[in-house]
């Protein structure tokens, strides 16, 4: 029988190696998948590799759909580093857009550009809200985080489906479940002409910038990690497991929620039941695979992000289910486990008797 034995020492290569490998093994069982369902493999790897990145409008969707996973997965990981699992990013997302749409909804006439400033630091705060709840139950009862942010998710979902069912319904929308279409003053100012990207992307990319200062050059970046890492040493240290928890919580929740804000005023325009996209649950993908770096998230985003233009893409030219996406969101973290499980472990041949 085959035993899991742990390695002596881990290769750092082949740690820092794995998510290509993963990608590479995400590919070959996507070519047999299409040909399984009847689809010319060559032309599904074309959906999801050449397609999003095929002319400058596609850069430009694949660069939209990576800031909220960029801003979320660096939240996320900055509180896994400080063994805080915060698994309910997609609640604070739908939080932060329904916060950031409840002040554009205010804006009139006479407002000003300004009113963009306060829409991203309104959802910005919802997320920080919403995962204080969380903060607040672990620190307070010791509810288990995992568990509590999760269940969070379905709680937002629903105050999303009650608002635009009711309160927030358009008067003139013939009955949909939607707000009123924000006005054009409250949209996030676009990049270039032509396309949908917006300054959303330069945020994400200054965000990389500070997370990066703060897990690697403060002091309170380095504290929440040795809490992380080894909760008896922080405490020696004089650490707060509090601070750890409240912080981490903050900034994961307060990213989440600016890139719910950056979308509701950005390419949504208005609030629906579709908010949620699974954006919170991509950005734990894109945390593990960028290896909880924020530089390796920049690289992970955009793959995760070509994920979701190539599953539309083949939904609509292939006619492959909608799931596809999930499929290879699904196989990424999967395979990337596993190659980190074989750089860890290897496995070793042990006959029976010995075994016994």
């Amino acid at each position: 029988m085959f035993r899991l034995e742990p390695r002596p020492q881990p290769s750092r290569r082949m740690s820092l190696l794995s998510p290509l490998l993963a990608l590479l093994c995400t590919v070959l069982i996507g070519v047999v998948l299409f040909a399984t369902l009847g689809k010319d493999p060559l032309q599904g790897l074309r959906m999801f590799f050449w397609e999003p990145v095929r002319n400058a409008y596609a850069w430009g969707e694949l660069g939209l759909k990576a800031t909220p996973l960029i801003l979320i997965a660096l939240g996320l990981a900055v509180a896994f580093r400080a063994n805080v699992w915060n698994i309910g990013a997609e609640g604070q997302y739908i939080v932060g857009a329904l916060a950031a749409g409840w002040v554009a909804m205010q804006a009139g006439p006479e407002t000003g550009r300004w009113i963009v400033l306060l829409i991203l630091l309104a959802g910005t705060v919802g997320g920080m809200a919403w995962a204080a709840v969380t903060a607040l139950l672990r620190d307070r009862f010791r509810a288990n985080e995992i568990l509590v942010s999760l269940m969070l998710v379905y709680v937002a979902e629903l105050l999303l489906q009650y608002l635009v069912y009711g309160p927030w319904k358009d008067p003139g929308g013939y009955n949909f479940p939607q707000t009123i279409t924000f006005l054009p003053v409250t949209q996030v100012p676009r990049l270039f002409p032509g396309t949908r990207l917006h300054i959303g992307v330069w945020i994400a990319l200054v965000s990389v910038v500070g997370v990066w200062w703060l897990m690697f050059r403060s002091m309170a970046g380095f504290s929440w990690q040795v809490g992380g890492l080894a909760p008896a040493a922080a405490r020696y240290a004089g650490f707060s497991s509090r601070a750890a928890l409240w912080g981490t919580l903050a900034l994961s929740g307060g990213l989440a929620g600016l890139a719910g804000g950056l979308e509701a005023a950005g390419p949504l325009g208005q609030l629906t039941p579709y908010v949620p996209v699974g954006y919170g649950f991509a950005a734990i993908i894109v945390a593990f695979v960028g290896r909880l770096h924020p530089v390796g998230i920049v690289f992970s985003g955009l793959l995760m992000s070509m994920f979701y233009i190539g599953g539309e893409l083949a939904q609509s030219r292939l006619g492959l289910p909608k799931v596809i996406t999930g499929v290879f969101q699904g196989l990424l973290l999967f395979t990337l486990l596993a190659c980190d499980t074989l750089i860890h472990y290897r496995l070793r041949w042990i006959a029976t008797k010995e075994a016994h």
